[in-house]
């Protein structure tokens, strides 16, 4: 009991200190005149071409009345136009107007501005010992959601194992495609592993009660240019919302670390996968006759967001 007694209070002594140090307290944030709830819906809008209230919410955790509130105040002002999905007719969508890119351009450099500052004062050691502590704060700080209870990790040593097995079963039970499939996952995740580089590439895989149930993968493919690899959600934890959970965390990443665009490569009959695609803002650039993996059919597709 002292134990943990000791840890909530360490939690909430650096609650304290990092609130203060980040301007939550402040009425204008970084000396703006929006809230850091309301820069964070921003920065939501601004760095998507075209997201819902509900991706906000679910991202943000805000209470959707807020959320209705500030965006009524962005409309006002002209940072934020609503417009209709080209993917579902009965979804809205918030985009950010040149007015509004201007204002979270500011907002942007001021943010990595302040925290250039905070940490303007470590050595390169330092940051990177802080770089870490943080990652495994968040790593451990990730409750699993309610009524899902999955959490979200980096790769491990045995998961690309596990991530070459799970798709050519799973792909052989659900589609019939053969051994060469998996043979192809090898290959990718050799491409992506051997060299992985954590500032630039990221690796999400989602665990339930110690067991792997998802995955996907960020990595560089040069100029600029991202590629989204592998993702895969488990029979048992279909339903939850894992699938979009995973490709939101991966083009997150990818905006923070400053990428221009990401691509994916899918198959047609994935209607599951293509849905998220296309809802998260993915569009379909190339496809192509696919006589590989022992499917009949099949057609690869291109997919690409600018980001």
């Amino acid at each position: 009991m002292a134990e943990q007694i000791d840890t909530v209070a360490a939690v909430r002594r650096f609650n304290r200190f990092y609130t203060r140090a980040i301007g939550v307290l402040d009425r204008g944030h970084l000396g703006g005149p929006y809230t850091l709830a309301e820069s964070r819906v921003l920065y939501e809008i601004a760095s998507r071409d075209g997201v819902t209230p509900k991706a906000i919410i679910a991202e943000t955790g805000l209470d959707a009345a807020y959320l209705s509130r500030i965006v009524k105040r962005f409309e006002r002002e002209g940072l934020v136009a609503r417009t209709t999905s080209d993917v579902d007719r009965r979804s809205i969508l918030l985009r950010p107007t040149s007015r509004g890119l201007e204002v979270y351009a500011g907002l942007h450099t001021r943010t990595v501005a302040h925290v250039e500052g905070l940490v303007a004062g470590l050595s390169a050691d330092e940051q990177r010992r802080l770089a870490g502590a943080l990652g495994e704060a968040e790593t451990l700080l990730q409750a699993p959601q309610p009524g899902r209870g999955y959490r979200l990790r980096p790769h491990r040593l045995g998961d690309i194992g596990w991530v070459i097995q799970r798709h050519g079963l799973i792909y052989n039970q659900e589609y019939g495609w053969d051994e060469r499939f998996e043979a192809t996952c090898a290959q990718i995740c050799g491409e992506v592993f051997i060299g992985f580089n954590p500032e630039r590439e990221g690796s999400w895989i989602a665990e339930r009660d110690g067991q792997n149930i998802g995955c996907v993968f960020l990595q560089d493919a040069g100029d600029n240019v991202a590629k989204l690899r592998l993702l895969l959600v488990e029979p048992s934890a279909r339903g939850l919302g894992l699938g979009r959970r995973l490709v939101d965390e991966c083009v997150g990443f990818a905006r923070d670390v400053g990428y221009r665009e990401i691509t994916l490569w899918t198959q047609s009959l994935l209607t599951a996968a293509r849905a998220i695609y296309g809802a998260v803002g993915f569009e379909l650039v190339d496809s192509w006759p696919n006589r590989d993996f022992g499917g009949l059919g099949l057609t690869s597709e291109k997919w690409r967001m600018k980001l």
